[in-house]
């Protein structure tokens, strides 16, 4: 909730243009949310690419144009790529707002949990194309579960489900790849390389966890003229969570979300008080369409 009230007071405070995914607008903050802004006169756009981000910066040079730097290790080269072109070009107009996070430290920290009962990791092929194999060997080899990384296909999903179920039948602790045709041992380097080249390793605030040390990305000090945090320094309200929503627990594994007292009355998709309700990729979403009778 602190990234999205801090990008809300930007464009309160500063009147900055802010760029985003989608997938953003609606996410709750602690008292608003990008849609209630954008209908209240914000200037919010949505892009498809921190490249229409910084497109708009070129083509609105007497306006601050900041892109909401989010997600894992799948978009962070692209939005590492859009800094560096920013600098290149002498884009002085264009920052991003850093909110990226690595999945790894989070994967080990739900591992540290004994509330935290998992048989198996199916991992993401998307994220495993950029980190490789190598990043997630730590939950076969210390903490002795099996894991199968998969695609995105029907194929793949059934496979990687058939393949984790019979590792965990037979007690193998080990990791495979049914992703072949995109997932290697040491991953993407020039994507790893660019990714290095733009951002270093902090504590990231995770919703449901808490504090993860290396787990989040900041912009290095020789690409700071671009980190929006620095450019636009605001006073945030005291950042608060919605009464009752209990979307960490749902993200953690510890409850479904039919245990939330909220879910389907209070939340909905058309409405969602939770960030688990936002997107169709979240638990709550899913479980809205599906199992809600």
């Amino acid at each position: 909730n602190e990234y999205l009230d801090a990008a809300v007071e930007i464009s309160r405070q500063h009147h900055a243009i802010i760029t985003t995914f989608g997938d953003m607008m609606r996410v709750p903050s602690s008292y608003s949310s990008l849609l209630k802004e954008k209908a209240q006169g914000a200037d919010v756009r949505i892009v498809y690419s921190p490249m229409d981000a910084l497109a708009i910066a070129r083509d609105n040079k007497d306006r601050e144009v900041v892109f909401l730097s989010v997600g894992f290790e799948t978009t962070v080269p692209t939005e590492a790529v859009a800094v560096k072109q920013a600098k290149l070009e002498g884009s002085d107009n264009f920052s991003i707002l850093a909110g990226n996070k690595l999945t790894p430290p989070a994967v080990h920290a739900l591992l540290q949990a004994e509330e935290v009962k998992i048989d198996g990791f199916i991992l993401p092929g998307h994220v495993s194309v950029i980190t490789g194999i190598k990043a997630w060997r730590f939950i076969a080899e210390t903490f002795g579960k099996p894991c199968v990384i998969t695609g995105f296909s029907n194929r793949d999903l059934l496979m990687g489900t058939l393949l984790l179920l019979d590792l965990i039948e037979k007690k193998r602790p080990v990791i495979m790849n049914e992703y072949t045709q995109a997932v290697t041992e040491e991953g993407n380097k020039k994507a790893l390389d660019v990714m290095d080249e733009i951002f270093v390793l902090h504590e990231a605030e995770w919703r449901g966890i808490g504090p993860i040390p290396g787990s989040g990305l900041k912009i290095r000090r020789d690409y700071e003229a671009y980190d929006a945090r620095l450019k636009f320094p605001v006073q945030l309200p005291p950042v608060k969570e919605a009464k009752g929503c209990r979307c960490g627990e749902v993200l953690r594994g510890v409850i479904s979300p039919l245990d939330c007292p909220l879910f389907g009355k209070v939340c909905t998709p058309q409405d969602p008080v939770g960030a688990c309700m936002v997107s169709t990729e979240g638990s709550c979403a899913a479980f809205y369409k599906y199992k809600r009778f």
